[in-house]
């Protein structure tokens, strides 16, 4: 096992919820072997009152979470992406920017919490969900050996995640088409 970290940038329309959940929960449980990040194709400016409580009451650090654009990661001088994940449906099918490195791309389409209806409860407890869903798939991912496997052999763990082989199969992965060759 090399002492590699592996950028992760996690995307989403608003970076308000679920890809703020993401960046969150890959950071605490990558233990020093990842670096998430965040952004959204149009920042709502703030993270979702919903989300913000469940990552605050689960104790994760908040203080420079933000809504940010993606703009700031395929700028000169943003670190290098080993991976970039779309987390909903709509930042999926935007056109994204071109990042520098050629990461490796999937598309992990979860639930909208800031879509979820009814009491100030029942919108908790849909967040919470979906940050179950979410944080399984990341367990999963954490957990492949990234340092001796092939781009081919990830993207293909990445789609059996999508057919429920490694995690609970919510969400469609959709791997890049770059080239089969070793990061």
């Amino acid at each position: 096992m090399t002492d590699r970290v592996f950028n992760v940038l996690f995307l989403c329309t608003h970076n308000s919820a679920r890809s703020v959940m993401a960046e969150c929960i890959l950071n605490r449980i990558g233990r020093g072997r990842f670096r998430a990040f965040s952004a959204g194709s149009m920042p709502s400016g703030q993270i979702n009152p919903q989300v913000k409580a469940l990552l605050e009451r689960l104790g994760y650090p908040l203080a420079d979470a933000r809504s940010k654009s993606w703009d700031e990661f395929a700028a000169a001088g943003a670190p290098t992406m080993d991976f970039v994940f779309t987390v909903c449906d709509n930042a999926a099918g935007e056109v994204c920017p071109i990042w520098p490195g050629m990461p490796m791309t999937a598309h992990w389409g979860f639930p909208d919490p800031s879509s979820a209806e009814g009491t100030p409860a029942e919108k908790a407890a849909v967040t919470a969900a979906v940050y179950g869903q979410i944080e399984r798939r990341l367990r999963a991912f954490a957990a492949l050996p990234l340092d001796t496997l092939d781009r081919m052999a990830i993207k293909r763990r990445l789609t059996d995640m999508a057919d429920g082989h490694a995690d609970d199969g919510h969400a469609d992965v959709q791997a890049d088409h770059a080239p089969e060759t070793a990061q």
